[in-house]
């Protein structure tokens, strides 16, 4: 009697694996009125502006919650000073607004909600932060890289207002994201970790697409 050799088990990369389960919430998160609007042309400048300043208290959360775990053996294999984005949002409000951009632009509720569970994450639990930091970072150098592109034409910008686009420390953007990728997948989180971080990278882009959600309803409210 022969005996059936056993089938191998395919091993899906963690990457992968995220990127899978993700993917409707990203298509959902990009579709936004918001964001479809702002890059047809029916968005406006304030659009933009507003977008601009909810992009800046995400990041302060994310820049933090950074510094705060450099030493961790999880975190630190991520960071990388070229990803960093806050002092070129900063430069961005300060040419688009001016100086008092903080008081004159306003801090939707989701985004503070947002920023509040990055903060939460990075002082409780450094796998939940590793979540946060893909879902935006890796999205920054994909679909962002576009989308300034896109606002460039449309608001006759070069450098200034759209430097949070330009990563200008990153020669090769695919090559970035694949070692990030390998990063993600030789980390050693048990299944149930792998599980938890999947529910927070998708309770990230839950936030992203609930900010853009409020900024149409702001801009309905502007017109009115």
């Amino acid at each position: 009697m022969t005996v059936a050799e056993p089938t191998p088990t395919t091993v899906v990369p963690f990457s992968a694996l995220i990127r899978e389960r993700s993917r409707t919430s990203h298509g959902t998160s990009e579709g936004t009125s918001f964001m479809t609007d702002l890059l047809s042309g029916a968005g406006s400048r304030d659009d933009y502006i507003a977008l601009v300043r909810q992009h800046h208290e995400i990041y302060a959360a994310l820049e933090a919650g950074a510094e705060a775990l450099r030493a961790d053996p999880t975190v630190a294999p991520f960071l990388s000073p070229a990803l960093t984005r806050l002092p070129a949002l900063t430069t961005d409000l300060t040419f688009l607004v001016g100086d008092d951009w903080m008081t004159r632009i306003p801090l939707l509720p989701v985004t503070e909600r947002y920023a509040a569970r990055i903060r939460e994450v990075s002082a409780s639990w450094p796998a939940g932060y590793v979540a946060h930091h893909y879902t935006r970072y890796l999205g920054d150098l994909s679909g962002g890289l576009h989308i300034g592109r896109v606002l460039a034409r449309r608001f006759g910008f070069e450098t200034n207002g759209i430097g949070f686009y330009l990563f200008d420390q990153i020669a090769d953007p695919a090559a970035f994201k694949d070692t990030y990728r390998a990063q993600l997948d030789a980390v050693t989180w048990d299944d149930a970790e792998r599980e938890r971080v999947v529910g927070e990278v998708l309770a990230a882009y839950r936030f992203n697409t609930a900010v853009f959600v409020a900024l149409d309803e702001a801009r309905s409210t502007r017109a009115a």
